[in-house]
Parts: structure tokens; sequence; C-alpha cells
């Protein structure tokens, strides 16, 4: 947006040489990007903050890093397993983590129905998560599947409600 007034101006200057209106014009740019400036610090502390514990569900209980040991594991004992393969980078996943799986019903669900979460963090593309994803049928992420207590892997829609992941543990 910077970018663009201060063309503005230029082109202004250009066409009819308005100085006044390239003053304002280049001002509003540079108030701009000041602004966008200041607001930094605050955006890598807010960031900082959610890392730490006690946010989201990255850090509940329940939520453990994903492993094909654990997950065969959890399912050879007939826990109920919620896979959710996510990266740092990855906007859907964020948004689908604040939406529904950080949902007060999906958690008290989880924990009602003792289902283990497994959280795949592709962040820096590991292979064992990659090969996880393409066997799923994905090259990418997101991917939520819910492995019932007894019963085949149901993979969830990549633009998660809590609605959705309900209806998954419901069966």
């Amino acid at each position: 947006l910077a970018a663009w007034l201060f063309g503005l101006g230029q082109r202004a200057a250009m066409r009819d040489g308005a100085r006044g209106r390239v003053r304002t014009l280049r001002a509003a740019a540079l108030g701009l990007v000041l602004g966008v400036i200041s607001l930094l610090p605050g955006l890598e502390h807010r960031a900082a903050a959610e890392q730490s514990p006690g946010s989201g569900m990255a850090t509940t209980a329940t939520t453990t890093p994903f492993t094909e040991a654990r997950l065969a594991s959890l399912r050879a004992s007939g826990q109920p397993v919620f896979i959710d393969m996510t990266a740092a980078w990855c906007i859907t996943c964020l948004v689908n983590e604040r939406v529904a799986l950080s949902a007060p019903s999906v958690r008290a669900a989880f924990d009602a129905a003792h289902v283990a979460v497994l959280r795949g963090d592709w962040t820096n593309r590991d292979a064992a998560l990659g090969a996880f994803l393409q066997a799923h049928g994905r090259d990418g992420v997101p991917l939520y599947v819910f492995y019932p207590p007894h019963g085949e892997a149901q993979i969830l829609p990549q633009i998660l409600t809590p609605g959705i992941v309900l209806d998954a543990l419901k069966g």
C-alpha cells in the first residue's frame, strides 16, 4: 500500500507537477511504513506468547508429537486417536486450530472420549511426516485423521468447524 501511495505521488508529480499532493502522498506512504514497523515488536511478543504453555492445543496434556510407533501403540490399545498434521506457516492450519480444535466443546469432547491427539509439525518438511501425508493422499498440510477405537481411519476436510470434529467423534 505504501509503494502504491508513493507511486501515485510520482505519477502526480510527472503529470501536473502538483508538489503539495506529491508531499501528501509521500508523507502518507512514509507514515504507513513507520506504522507497520512500530507494530512489529508487538507481533513478535504475541507470537512468543502463543508458543508458550497454556496457549492453544499445542500444549494440552493430551497432545503429543506424532510418530508412527506412537500411533500404532495407541491403535493397538483401542484408544481413539486424532492426528493433526500442521505447520507454522500454514494459514489454514492456524485458523482451524483457533476456530475448531481449540473450541471448548471440542476439547471437552476429546477429554470425555479419551482421545489421544497426535500433532505432526511439518514446518521443516520432515520426511517421516511427508510419508504419512502421502500415504493419505496429501502432498501437504493440513491433514486431519480420526481413528475411532475400533474402526477405519476417517480423513476430515482441510477446513474444520467444531461440528465437523464433533461429528467425527460420534462416528
